[in-house]
């Protein structure tokens, strides 16, 4: 995945480099206390004992405290996706809001007045400020075994004034399982997955990936191309790496896999200069929706955009790149999905 304008990195693993920010040096409000309880396994890996919490992450780290975190700051998408199960966090970091004061796509149904902002914009992430919350747990995700949107140059600080806990989006995870290792946190933090709008989220994503099967089975042979754009380059995404795709190649839906060889570091993706941007055709084009990345408006000058079979067929839907791994936002995307791979004839 490529970076937007309001994250810039190039490529979908890579987490920040840069922009330090200073801490004065006497802060040590690291939250929560280390406790003797470990693991009790994957089914329940927040369960409590004596009082405990404990949680193992998607990192293999387990980890302990005295008791079950209140001050917890988190990614916009995991806070979002926490948001949905009746977890509220303190304070945030990633994209939150857009320059006109509105949500980013990926802070969700989340009030994003009710939270502190700690950086809105990759790389960016204000150490004093995160201290001065008195965090007692950091959570995001994780795509290649580092913390998402955690800046590498203050990670150190970062990490010393709370525990992190990282849910695996990427690499082995598909998401299927990165919904469910969410609600786990969830739970981990007090939220009841009994609850009637919880189970009825599960019914109702169940449902649309099952609509997502017919769909691929009623419309078979439709080549899904995953895009990205920027002012210079497109980037092709592999469904290989990205828990998203993942899973919906589990429900049947063909991806159009750019060169394993010409794949970035990180193996996700393929960047590709605009002259090149024809190189690989397919029926249906998903395109990046993130904010700070070239939408179709934005494309209408690029010739080989408007060139590709999908976009001349009018065959291009939005992908939501950074999905917010609860039940409820994820049924939306499978539905959309659904909908699109039973418009769209054969083109390619």
């Amino acid at each position: 995945m490529p970076k937007s304008r309001t994250s810039p990195f190039t490529r979908r693993g890579l987490i920040a480099a840069g922009g330090a920010l200073g801490l004065v040096a006497a802060l040590t409000a690291c939250g929560g206390g280390s406790g003797s309880a470990k693991s009790e396994g994957d089914k329940d890996k927040g369960a409590a004992a004596s009082g405990a919490w404990t949680f193992k992450d998607d990192l293999g780290k387990d980890i302990s405290l005295k008791a079950q975190p209140k001050n917890v700051v988190a990614y916009t998408g995991t806070a979002a996706a926490l948001y949905d199960y009746g977890v509220q966090v303190k304070g945030v970091f990633g994209p939150t809001k857009t320059p006109d004061g509105k949500p980013d796509v990926t802070a969700g149904s989340m009030d994003i007045s009710k939270v502190e902002i700690l950086g809105n914009v990759y790389d960016e992430f204000n150490v004093e400020k995160y201290a001065s919350l008195q965090p007692e747990l950091l959570v995001t995700n994780t795509w290649d075994g580092t913390y998402w949107y955690v800046p590498e140059a203050s990670k150190d600080k970062i990490l010393k004034l709370a525990p992190a806990a990282a849910i695996g989006t990427g690499g082995n995870a598909s998401m299927d399982q990165a919904l469910q290792r969410t609600a786990d946190l969830a739970k981990a933090l007090g939220a009841d997955l009994n609850a009637k709008k919880t189970t009825d989220a599960k019914a109702a994503f169940e449902a649309a990936a099952n609509k997502v099967r017919e769909a691929t089975k009623a419309n078979p042979g439709i080549k899904v191309l995953v895009g990205s754009g920027t002012a210079d380059l497109f980037y092709v995404s592999t469904p290989k790496t990205s828990a998203d795709l993942k899973y919906f190649e589990t429900l049947g839906v063909e991806f159009v896999v750019p060169e394993q060889d010409k794949l970035d570091q990180g193996g996700f993706f393929e960047s590709l200069s605009w002259e090149n941007a024809g190189k690989y055709k397919a029926d249906l084009v998903l395109l990046d929706n993130r904010t700070g990345t070239a939408q179709p408006e934005d494309l209408k000058a690029k010739p080989t955009w408007t060139e590709l079979p999908a976009v001349k067929a009018g065959q291009v839907a939005p992908r939501v790149t950074e999905p917010i791994y609860s039940y409820e936002k994820c049924t939306k995307i499978l539905e959309d999905l659904a909908k699109a791979i039973q418009g769209a004839k054969k083109v390619s």
